[in-house]
């Protein structure tokens, strides 16, 4: 199966969580409504994370991952585009691969996944980019789950 990604847009990324727009004007904009906690011992995490520029064209993923319990929030710092890949809940549990959507971002836009939605690891395109990642963890297995998943190809344009 062969994934082709689409621009990133809040109507498109609506089912898996929110786009946040990095302002271009002076100003702020709040975007606590995206953030979700489902457990009452959960402590907000913040980290900064340098990902380096992913060279494998297609890109063949193998793993998903999820956070049940939290959203989890990725905000550009220097980046360039990078790549979202989401994937609802199988009925049966684990991801359904069958509704799995890809898009590429802008270095001005981030995301906020939701709770227990199932993406792809932290992907950029181009080159190296920061990020600031936001998330609540108490510490237990519910902060964060990995499965391999049957492979599947994303075209990079």
């Amino acid at each position: 199966m062969q994934i082709e990604p689409q621009p990133l847009t809040q109507e498109a990324f609506a089912p898996f969580g929110d786009v946040i727009d990095v302002p271009t004007e002076p100003g702020r904009r709040y975007y606590e409504e995206a953030l979700g906690n489902l457990r009452p011992n959960a402590r907000p995490s913040l980290s900064l994370s340098l990902k380096g520029e992913t060279p494998n064209r297609p890109l063949t993923a193998d793993l998903l991952e999820r956070h049940e319990f939290s959203s989890q929030t990725f905000v550009p710092i220097d980046v360039a585009r990078w790549l979202i890949v989401v994937a609802p809940q199988a009925r049966t549990g684990g991801p359904d691969l069958s509704g799995v959507k890809a898009f590429i971002a802008t270095g001005t836009q981030g995301v906020t996944y939701r709770p227990n939605t199932w993406h792809h690891g932290l992907t950029v395109l181009d080159r190296p980019g920061r990020f600031a990642v936001f998330m609540w963890r108490d510490g237990g297995e519910g902060d964060e789950e990995f499965v391999p998943v049957e492979p599947f190809t994303i075209r990079i344009p």
